[in-house]
């Protein structure tokens, strides 16, 4: 594998995906099932093309079935599955009628959907599809074109992905939020961790989008993070089975929105990140743009407010230490305004007069401060 990878001028190194462990821990438990003997390393290939070495542990190796274990490593992308260990048992059992001479289930660790929307159905463990075709796919190298070989017609090579660490870790992930309980999922659509990247993150943000369409939703609340889903809550009172987090994937997520058929929006925010929408900054981390103070400045300006104000509001650091200042003064319709600048600029965005957009910003103590013209009729089909 090519190890490192340069961005930004800096070198990060490569990870595998949980998917590369399942696979490499299948096809290793597999070949050792039929040797008996122990392996000090196995080689899989990943859909990026990239083939991976890696060094099974755990090992257990008897008649009846064999065991190891493949080591995630998350490379400089460190998530929370980085260290974790992903098993694979393999043993030969009765194959029931018109069954599979290769089946793959989930054990303990691996999450079970429950919820329409997902890749895998309701009822199944959480191995995405990609992953499960590189088990497979690696199986069959070690059992060849005929199974027969090894695998006569009144059995099926049984495969168990689980993983000991993963009913707590799944905790700190999406999971909960999917409908995915008891454990992880098990992931990858190129096999390879790319370090730094939005890829994944966005991805994982979107999936939650179609799930809820799936479940015949179609209007959506839109929030950066817990801030905003806390604000949906208790200030306004809404099911927060309509929310789904951005992060700072504004852009992305509304187009994801539009791309899956939702027809009304509302957003949700801290000012501090919409005063960026309200520019049309549609990536609102800090280190895309940050032009707060000057946006909040040329609005403030637009309502007449004299030079030493505005030199006040430069001086500060965060928003919300604009809002201290603008809170004491009378310009605090400037809130208003930037809210229904954030609503026209995501209407832009959209460029689909059918879709109805809101917009709500809040202080960081998740108390309200202003609404777009139309947010109340929007906040309406919610309730």
């Amino acid at each position: 594998m090519e190890e490192y990878v340069y961005i930004d001028g800096k070198k990060y190194r490569r990870g595998y995906t949980t998917g590369s462990c399942a696979a490499a821990a299948s096809k290793a438990a597999t070949y050792m099932l039929i040797t008996q003997k122990k392996i000090e390393s196995v080689n899989i290939d990943t859909p990026k093309g990239i083939y991976l070495t890696l060094k099974p542990r755990n090992i257990e190796i008897n008649k009846e079935y064999t065991i190891c274990s493949i080591q995630k490593d998350g490379g400089d992308d460190i998530d929370a599955t980085h260290t974790m260990d992903i098993f694979a048992k393999a043993e030969m059992i009765d194959r029931e009628n018109e069954g599979e001479d290769i089946y793959v289930t989930g054990g303990i660790g691996v999450g079970t959907v429950t919820k329409k929307g997902l890749k895998v159905e309701v009822g199944k463990s959480a191995i995405n599809p990609v992953p499960m075709n590189m088990i497979k796919t690696e199986i069959r190298k070690v059992l060849g074109t005929d199974l027969n070989t090894y695998i006569d017609k009144t059995k099926t090579l049984k495969i168990t992905i689980y993983a000991p660490q993963g009913v707590e870790i799944a905790k700190k992930t999406f999971n909960p939020r999917l409908g995915i309980v008891g454990g992880i999922s098990i992931l990858g659509t190129s096999g390879i961790v790319e370090p730094m990247s939005d890829e994944g993150w966005k991805k994982s943000l979107s999936i939650e989008l179609e799930m809820k369409r799936a479940q015949g939703l179609d209007k959506i609340i839109l929030v950066p993070g817990n801030h905003g889903e806390e604000f949906i809550q208790n200030e306004l009172g809404l099911d927060i089975k309509y929310v789904v987090r951005m992060s700072n994937f504004v852009g992305y997520m509304l187009m994801e929105a539009k791309r899956m058929g939702y027809k009304k929006i509302l957003l949700a925010g801290h000012i501090g990140k919409f005063i960026k929408v309200s520019a049309g900054i549609f990536h609102t981390h800090s280190k895309v743009a940050d032009a707060r103070n000057e946006i909040m400045i040329s609005n403030l300006a637009l309502m007449g407010a004299p030079l030493e104000f505005l030199k006040e509001i430069d001086k500060c650091v965060t928003a919300e230490g604009a809002v201290e200042i603008i809170d004491q003064s009378e310009y605090t319709g400037v809130y208003e305004i930037l809210c229904n600048k954030c609503r026209d600029r995501v209407k832009q965005h959209l460029g689909d007069d059918d879709i109805e957009v809101g917009v709500y910003m809040f202080r960081m103590d998740k108390s309200y401060l202003a609404k777009s013209d139309n947010a109340d009729s929007i906040v309406e089909v919610f309730r």
